[in-house]
């Protein structure tokens, strides 16, 4: 049997990638970290170590999967590991298989269902959504000793940074995650001494970018990405310690049901113009008495004065014959639902504003610390990719927080439109009088 030699020196950070043992470890948050060599060489060296493990490498598209690990890889392997062009995968003398795939879209999950991998590793996790994540999840299995490990290299931004943020990031997890399962190695193109010895040029290549694309891609940092909706939305600026609001305030509510999922914000307004996300409820499953029921929970004692909702919802049902909002207002304690605004364009815009505009520098809309959902899924916007002022509708999982809030907002200014014209015309009757009188 031919020895097979492999080259390269792990860095500091590769190697406490390569000794985690969380079912679930993420590496890097940057580029040029040595995300994708470390990847290859973490499951190469498992399928040294474990004779008839199976393991999967996915990327988001072929192309990219033949020049990140199929041509690296049987450039390291040689001969002493054969390859299976038509199967896509490495076959160790051991008995291993390290195969390779990709997922363009979600309908690639399909060709994955019923197989079985001890090992999977996601390069460029935060491109792929987490409906295919999940699906991944589902494969992890077999009924032998080896581990049962899934590995993922993930820079800020793309359609997944909402999932791999909250997981590895943030750590907020929901009910059935384990919080022990989840670490997360962060790596800069700082602590890649190989590229930094061949290419020194390339960190100053990275400074010379836009200010969101450097945070993001030098940085590493979370909050800010490539096609960001509302990268003026900081926690720093935007969310504020939860506290008792005055007695004169009014509040407000936003609604977007579905059925997948029902989300709802409460907005408090005090008389210094300050608006507060003071309260949030997000679940699925919901009937819509049941989703009712809830939200009356939510607003009980706080004297909401109605709650902006998707027009849909006033559309009779084939099997009722009653709308939805028949059905909700039936709930006892209910507040009063208006039929929402549901622009887009318009209503990015004066969510935009509400985000910019306030006295003495402070936003005029923020968060209480209470809502980081709903903080969560406004920083996670990606921009619509063929229409430059609306917000990307996918995924679809963190879109229903940031509707319910332009609902609300939007309501504000329809009222507040409303309030002058009211004015114009009770002044233009006054002025009349006044001239007849005067006549």
């Amino acid at each position: 049997m031919k020895t097979l030699y492999l080259k390269g020196v792990p860095n500091e950070k590769q190697k406490q990638f390569f000794a985690s043992k969380t079912h679930y470890t993420a590496y890097g948050g940057a580029r040029g970290g040595g995300k994708s060599w470390a990847l290859r060489r973490k499951l190469v060296l498992l399928c040294l170590r474990y004779a008839g493990i199976r393991c999967l490498i996915i990327r988001r598209s072929f192309p990219e999967l033949q020049y990140n690990h199929i041509l690296p890889l049987r450039a390291e392997l040689g001969s002493c590991v054969s390859y299976s062009e038509s199967g896509k995968c490495f076959k160790f003398p051991n008995g291993s298989v390290l195969k390779l795939g990709y997922m363009a879209d979600d309908g690639d999950t399909l060709q994955y269902q019923g197989q079985e991998y001890d090992i999977i590793a996601l390069d460029e996790a935060t491109q792929l959504t987490e409906y295919r994540f999940a699906a991944l999840k589902a494969c992890l299995r077999g009924a032998n000793s080896f581990p049962k490990r899934m590995y993922l290299s993930c820079n800020p931004g793309g359609v997944g940074h909402a999932w791999v943020k909250r997981l590895f990031i943030d750590r907020r997890y929901n009910d059935g995650e384990d919080p022990s399962d989840y670490s997360f190695v962060q790596a800069t193109a700082y602590d890649n001494t190989v590229l930094m010895e061949n290419d020194p040029e390339y960190i100053q290549r990275l400074r010379s970018l836009p200010n969101d694309l450097r945070a993001a891609w030098l940085d590493g940092r979370w909050d800010l990405f490539e096609g960001q909706f509302f990268p003026q939305v900081q926690y720093d600026t935007h969310v504020v310690k939860a506290f008792e609001l005055p007695r004169r305030v009014n509040r407000i509510g936003g609604l977007d049901y579905g059925f997948d999922m029902l989300a709802f914000v409460c907005l408090a307004s005090d008389e210094h113009g300050n608006v507060y996300v003071e309260r949030e409820y997000y679940k699925s499953n919901l009937t819509l008495s049941q989703a009712a029921e809830h939200i009356a929970q939510v607003c009980r004692g706080l004297n909401v004065d109605y709650i902006a909702a998707s027009p849909d919802l006033w559309n009779r049902r084939q099997d009722s014959g009653l709308s939805g909002f028949e059905i909700m207002s039936c709930v006892q304690s209910m507040p009063s639902l208006i039929r929402a605004d549901d622009r887009r364009i318009p209503g990015w815009r004066a969510l935009r504003e509400y985000f910019q505009n306030g006295k003495n520098g402070v936003p005029c809309l923020r968060f209480f610390d209470t809502c980081p959902e709903t903080f969560r899924c406004i920083t996670s916007l990606t921009y619509d990719k063929t229409k430059t002022e609306d917000a990307s509708s996918f995924p679809h999982e963190i879109t229903h927080l940031p509707e319910a809030l332009r609902y609300a907002i939007m309501s504000r200014i329809e009222r507040a439109s409303n309030e002058k014209e009211e004015y114009l015309a009770r002044k233009r009757r006054f002025e009349s009088r006044f001239d007849i009188a005067n006549y």
